[in-house]
């Protein structure tokens, strides 16, 4: 397979490792996703071992682009979330290079992927100035672009708003838990959001996650100021990021 345009992107999530190379001109996979069940427990060795025996079945020879659950910094898996807990302070940039026989890899937050991949080529795709990405679902991801350029491992879903960190109040998981409805729900998301914005003045906000499928049901109820669309690169946006990431050279 030739890198050309091309880069490999994989996602690494609790439940599957998901790859795939990406045309880079277009963000659209150059082939069927390949997905490997996440090992339990999911370690650092037994996922590097899934990562090499996705890019085997790939048969991809180029540098890998990687995405965990976790703050990265440096290449250093500083958090973990979804993934076994012995991921905490990992060199996982040297784990996945090691696995993959010295190539060159990248690793980075999954949340930080998608937005990379909504900015460029999806839902913010024509967005100029500041763009922010929240993916609801157990907790809430978020990404930060200006006009492109990442802040990288923003982890705004920790942030206290109200007295109440804003994955606590209006993740996709508390909505399931607590049996909101979606105009219920909505107004706790409009609390986070009102937050948000009065911090950061976006342009735009992209919501993603899951229930971003369901968005007629909900972002017409929202009333913050700043404009909500949802994600539209859906289960593809992580690997689409991460291939970005390692063309691009971005090591967060």
């Amino acid at each position: 397979m030739s890198v050309g345009r091309h880069a490999f992107g994989i996602d690494i999530g609790g439940s599957g490792v998901k790859g795939a190379a990406v045309d880079l001109d277009t963000g659209e996979l150059v082939h069927e996703r390949i997905k490997i069940a996440t090992p339990h427990p999911s370690t650092p060795d037994a996922v590097a071992a899934a990562v090499a025996k996705l890019i085997e079945t790939a048969g991809w020879d180029g540098p890998v682009g990687l995405t965990l659950p976790c703050v990265v910094l440096d290449g250093v898996a500083y958090t973990a979330a979804n993934v076994d807990r012995s991921w905490i302070g990992t060199d996982a940039r040297a784990l996945f290079a090691t696995a993959l026989g010295g190539r060159e890899v990248t690793v980075l937050n999954d949340a930080d992927a998608a937005g990379l991949a909504e900015d460029r080529y999806g839902a913010a795709r024509d967005i100029h100035g500041l763009v922010l990405l929240l993916t609801f679902g157990t907790g809430i991801g978020s990404a930060l672009l200006n006009n492109g350029a990442l802040v990288p491992n923003t982890e705004l879903g920790h942030l206290e708003i109200g007295g109440m960190e804003t994955e606590h109040r209006a993740a996709a998981s508390v909505k399931e838990r607590e049996n909101l409805d979606y105009p219920e729900w909505a107004a706790r998301v409009s609390t986070v959001l009102s937050g948000l914005e009065d911090l950061f003045w976006p342009t735009v906000i992209v919501a993603g996650g899951g229930i971003s499928r369901d968005a007629d049901q909900w972002i017409p109820l929202l009333t913050n100021r700043t404009r909500v669309v949802p994600a539209n690169l859906k289960n593809t946006a992580g690997i689409v990021g991460a291939a970005m990431a390692v063309d691009a050279g971005i090591t967060p």
